[in-house]
């Protein structure tokens, strides 16, 4: 029975070119609105309380 091989002769380069300054912006402004969401709804809260 014949072994099945695979050959390569060239390499895989895997290039990390990827930059994360957009994922920490979004995550920032998301933060920013969860904060802002919840001090907005606690001022409520104190204000008719």
């Amino acid at each position: 029975m014949a072994k099945a091989e695979l050959k390569t002769k060239h390499k895989t380069e895997i290039e990390d070119s990827s930059s994360l300054k957009g994922t920490l912006a979004s995550v920032f402004l998301l933060g920013f609105f969860i904060i802002i969401t919840w001090v907005s709804v606690y001022y409520l809260f104190v204000e008719r309380f």
